[in-house]
C-alpha cells in the first residue's frame, strides 16, 4: 500500500472505530520488543483493558472477537521514549492549563513515561488525574521539592522533610547543591529507612564518593566527575574560576582517577541521567539568540522563551561561552558518558525539559541525537528509555516492553529505528494504557498549543 494512502486509511479507521470498544487488534505491524535487539516481523497485538493480552504472526490468522481492527501497514512497533529529568511546570492559581500542554508535547513526540525533578503539590494532583484517565498523558513519576542550601536548614529540618514528602505520596526525593555533610547524610540515612529513592546535583561540601557510598539512586547531569578528578579541589570551591559545573577547569581534570569512581559507580549501583543536552544549548557556544526561532519554540510562550535567553545570556557576556571553553567540556562529557556506559552503568534518558532552550517532548529527540553522536548504538539508546527507566523504579515487565501481560504503551513509526533514529520524531499512532492517539489527534493538540503562543 502506498505509504500516504495508508496514513489516510489509518486515520479514518482510528476514528471511526475510537471509543467503540476496550479491545482492539493492531495487524501487520514489526515489532521491536526491547526483550533484545531483534525485530519480529509481521505480527498482529491484541489489546484488552490497557493490557497486551496476545501477540502472534501474522501467518496465524489472529481470531478476534473485538470490532476494532487497525492496519499497521507494515510500520513498526517499538515501547517509546522517556524524559527522566522532567522540570513538570507548576500549576498558577489552579490554572494547570501549561501542565496539559508539556502533556501533550510529550505525547506528541512518542515519549510515555516522565521522572519530574522538582517537585510540587500541583504535580500529585495532575498524576491523579492521569491516573484516574480524566486527562490525557505520560506515566508521572515524582520526586518532591527538592533538598538544597536555601531548603535545608538543619540535620533535623531535613528529616522532617524527608518524611513529609513519603506521606505526601512523591516518589523520588531531589538533591540540590548546597547542603552540608550532616545534612546529606540525615536525607540518605531517612530515605533509605522509609525506602524511598534519592539522587540529583552532587553539592561540593558532600562529593561524588559520598554520594555513591551512601546510596545516591541517580547522578543528575553525571554531576560531580569533573570536581572529583581536580587535584586542586579549592579552585572548585571558587565558582569564578571553575565556572558553570566546573566547566572552566576540565582541562586539569586527572583522568587517571577515573576508574576508581566509575568502579565505585558500578559497586554501589547508581544510575546516569547524562542530560547532553543541557548542556549543548545551555552552556553550548552557540549564541543564545539563535534559539529563539527554532521550529519547538512555537510551542512555548514569548516570555519562556525569553528568560531561556536571559539565563544564557550573562556566561556569554562575560566570555565563559567561547569554543575554546565549551568544546573540551562538551569532549569530556562524550568521554564520560561512553565509559560509564561501556562499564555497564545503567543510563537513563533525560534532557531536562522544559529548561533552557529544552522543549518537552521535542529536546529528548536532540539528546537522542547526541547519544548517537557520542558512540552509543540505537538499540542501547531505545533501552534508556524503555526497558531502563522499569528497571529504575522496579517495574520491569509491566511497562517499557511489548509483551503479552505488559501494560499496552507503544508507538507506531514508519522505519525500524534500529536503523533510522529520526523516524522516532514522527508518531503515526500512540497508545498509552490501550488508548489510542492516532496522527490527526496529536497534531491537532500541538496545533492547539502554538495557537496558545502565537507571537
Amino acid at each position: 500500500m502506498n505509504k500516504s494512502l495508508f496514513v489516510f486509511f489509518l486515520l479514518i479507521c482510528i476514528s471511526l472505530t475510537q471509543g467503540f470498544s476496550q479491545s482492539f487488534l493492531i495487524n501487520n505491524v514489526h515489532i521491536l520488543s526491547m526483550e533484545n535487539d531483534q525485530i519480529q516481523l509481521n505480527q498482529s497485538i491484541e489489546v484488552e483493558n490497557g493490557k497486551i493480552i496476545q501477540i502472534m504472526p501474522m501467518s496465524q490468522s489472529p481470531k478476534f472477537k473485538g470490532n476494532r481492527v487497525i492496519d499497521g501497514g507494515g510500520f513498526y512497533i517499538y515501547p517509546g521514549l522517556a524524559e527522566f529529568h522532567s522540570h513538570i511546570p507548576v500549576s498558577q492559581n489552579g490554572n494547570t492549563e501549561l501542565q496539559e500542554e508539556a502533556m501533550w508535547l510529550y505525547l506528541a513526540n512518542g515519549v510515555l513515561r516522565v521522572r519530574g525533578m522538582i517537585g510540587h503539590a500541583s504535580h500529585l494532583q495532575l498524576k491523579a488525574r492521569i491516573d484516574a484517565g480524566e486527562l490525557d498523558g505520560p506515566r508521572l513519576f515524582l520526586s518532591g521539592p527538592s533538598f538544597s542550601g536555601s531548603s535545608v536548614s538543619s540535620p533535623e529540618q531535613a528529616v522532617q522533610m524527608v518524611r513529609d514528602e513519603k506521606a505526601a505520596g512523591y516518589d523520588h526525593l531531589k538533591l540540590h547543591p548546597g547542603l552540608e555533610m550532616d545534612e546529606f547524610l540525615a536525607i540518605a540515612k531517612t530515605a533509605k529507612e522509609l525506602g524511598i529513592p534519592f539522587g540529583g546535583h552532587v553539592s561540593l561540601a558532600v562529593g561524588l564518593k559520598a554520594s555513591l557510598e551512601n546510596g545516591y539512586k541517580s547522578v543528575e547531569h553525571m554531576d560531580g566527575y569533573v570536581e572529583a578528578l581536580i587535584p586542586d579541589y579549592s579552585k572548585v570551591l571558587d565558582q569564578a574560576v571553575a565556572g558553570p559545573f566546573t566547566m572552566l577547569l576540565v582541562k586539569e581534570a586527572d583522568r587517571s582517577r577515573l576508574p576508581e569512581l566509575v568502579d565505585l559507580t558500578l559497586k554501589t549501583g547508581a544510575w546516569m541521567a547524562p542530560t547532553l543536552t543541557l548542556f549543548d544549548r545551555y552552556f553550548g557556544y552557540k549564541p543564545a539568540e539563535e534559539y529563539r526561532n527554532i521550529p519547538e519554540m512555537k510551542y512555548m510562550s514569548a516570555a519562556q522563551v525569553q528568560s531561556w535567553i536571559n539565563a544564557k545570556t550573562p556566561y556569554e557576556e562575560r566570555g565563559v561561552l567561547t569554543k575554546e571553553n565549551v568544546q573540551p567540556y562538551l569532549d569530556f562529557r562524550n568521554e564520560l558518558f561512553m565509559i560509564l556506559h561501556e562499564a555497564g552503568v545503567p543510563i537513563l534518558m533525560t534532557s531536562d525539559s522544559p529548561q533552557v532552550f529544552n522543549v518537552p517532548g521535542f529536546s529528548i529527540h536532540h539528546e537522542i541525537e547526541l547519544m548517537s553522536e557520542a558512540g552509543m548504538s540505537n538499540y542501547e539508546i531505545l533501552k534508556t528509555g524503555s526497558v531502563n527507566p522499569a528497571k529504575y523504579f522496579g517495574k520491569e515487565g509491566q511497562w517499557g516492553i511489548i509483551k503479552v501481560g505488559a501494560s499496552a504503551d507503544f508507538v507506531l513509526v514508519k522505519n525500524n529505528p534500529l536503523k533510522d533514529l529520526t523516524t522516532l520524531k514522527e508518531p503515526f499512532m500512540v497508545v498509552m494504557k490501550g488508548k489510542v492517539y492516532d496522527q490527526k489527534e496529536l497534531k491537532m493538540q500541538l496545533e492547539k498549543i502554538e495557537q496558545n503562543h502565537k507571537r
